[in-house]
């Protein structure tokens, strides 16, 4: 066996694989001895079949199958032994490859077009300057946050007059040219609307200050400008039959319904940070603030990676890579797609590449490691942060070891768990050898930071 590596440039290389038949016919024996053993021929017992009459049926198949088991392992073995840094998989020569002939040939020699990865140094020294995200929470923000939680706890109590948001519920009945109830016309008992959704302002001003038992006479198709679907269900019609209901209605209340925000106090309190956790609204304030800003800690990160990132591509500046090579090998991973489909995504998956290969090195010298419980404990984390989005700041660890099991079942959520501790890892890393530029900037200036 001898196996040797030919440099053609600095980004690719030609990998020589010669087989003899040393290096493979005892496998081959062996192989054959066990279909011998499993085989059953008409006029032969079992494990009775000649060998001979073996070889001549199995023994191109037999050799053709462990060759290329032999030259998988010393192509894999060679590039590990030899530290060579390769991009994708060794892939077969398409121009200098003899052709192979299992019948006649007992010497092989295989030819693979290898793409190295460039040779660079990402190095970061504390003259680095990356920008740093402080985003701001201000009282609106904690404000509509306590609010969220006021309008958890709220619940709906009957009034006995009408404003804004409050809900209505009566007889809703069409009315004819001279104002009377139409006979045959539309009825609706138990009618739900609430005219704060009128889109028409004189229609609207109908209900201001309505008590329960008033009738009104309001023209609904008005009142929703002609919205088909809004009418349709106001009036349990079809739709095509909206066109034919432009007239009056009149409109007896028999219930009015306010949504009334819960008070901030104790059972809220435990409901949202666990049981006297905080004990007074200004307690309770301060916790929501401080939660707010570590869900911002997070999003600072992020974009400090955007722009860290950035910053050492300029550093590192562009790579030379093997084009080629990496063409076909991403024609070969999307046998799907055309011509066009490489052509017009190449370029971007080199940035994306070029970013890998960085970011590689970067994990590699700041010796970051993922444990099973840094991938667990991400778990949770996602978990914990999915609940907080619907307010759920208290959520018992048995429920959130619950979802985060279910989530680590599956191969696409591990894997970006697994990117996730070790951004979060390499920003910590990063954050302490670079010099930061800290800015204190608005959330809606942040968020027009990734419109850019």
């Amino acid at each position: 066996m001898n196996v040797s590596l030919q440099n053609i440039d600095k980004v690719s290389a030609l990998l020589t694989v010669k087989l003899e038949k040393a290096d493979y016919q005892e496998k081959v024996d062996k192989a054959l001895k066990n279909f011998r053993q499993n085989a059953q021929m008409p006029g032969f017992r079992k494990g009775m079949v000649p060998m001979s009459l073996v070889k001549k049926m199995y023994g191109k198949s037999a050799t053709a199958e462990e060759v290329n088991k032999l030259l998988s392992e010393t192509v894999y073995n060679y590039i590990q032994d030899n530290k060579v840094n390769i991009l994708g998989e060794p892939l077969p020569n398409e121009d200098k490859q003899p052709a192979i002939d299992f019948d006649t040939m007992e010497e092989f020699e295989f030819l693979f077009d290898i793409a190295l990865a460039p040779e660079f140094e990402a190095k970061v020294t504390a003259k680095d300057k990356v920008e740093y995200y402080n985003i701001d929470v201000t009282d609106e923000m904690v404000n509509a946050q306590v609010s969220q939680y006021k309008q958890r706890a709220g619940q709906y109590q009957k009034v006995d007059s009408f404003q804004g948001n409050d809900m209505l519920k009566g007889l809703l009945a069409e009315l004819d040219a001279e104002g009377n109830t139409k006979e045959g016309g539309i009825q609706v008992e138990g009618a739900v609307m609430m005219p704060e959704y009128m889109k028409n302002a004189d229609q609207k001003a109908i209900f201001n200050g309505a008590k329960v038992n008033d009738v009104l006479v309001f023209n609904p198709y008005n009142a929703w400008e002609g919205n088909a679907a809004e009418l349709a269900s106001l009036l349990k019609i079809e739709k095509d039959a909206v066109e034919n209901t432009k007239g009056d209605f009149s409109f007896q209340v028999e219930e009015i319904t306010r949504f009334v925000e819960g008070e901030l106090n104790q059972e809220i309190f435990d409901q949202v940070f666990g049981k006297d956790v905080v004990k007074s609204e200004e307690e309770f304030v301060a916790r929501v603030k401080e939660n707010i800003s570590k869900q911002f800690v997070a999003d600072s990160d992020y974009r400090f990676l955007i722009d860290f990132r950035a910053m050492m591509e300029k550093k590192v500046g562009k790579l030379e890579f093997p084009d080629a090579l990496l063409k076909r090998i991403m024609r070969l991973n999307n046998p799907d797609k055309d011509e066009k489909f490489v052509e017009d995504n190449y370029e971007k998956s080199i940035e994306e590449l070029q970013w890998h290969l960085i970011k590689e090195q970067l994990v590699k010298a700041n010796e970051i490691k993922v444990e099973q419980e840094d991938v667990a404990n991400m778990a949770k984390e996602a978990t914990r942060a999915q609940f907080a989005q619907y307010g759920m700041m208290n959520v018992p660890d048995d429920l959130l070891e619950n979802y985060s099991k279910e989530m680590l079942k599956k191969k696409e959520s591990v894997e970006g768990l697994v990117n996730r501790v070790i951004e979060s890892k390499l920003s910590a890393a990063l954050k302490q050898q670079v010099k930061l530029v800290e800015k204190t900037i608005s959330a809606a200036d942040f968020n027009k930071l990734f419109e850019q």
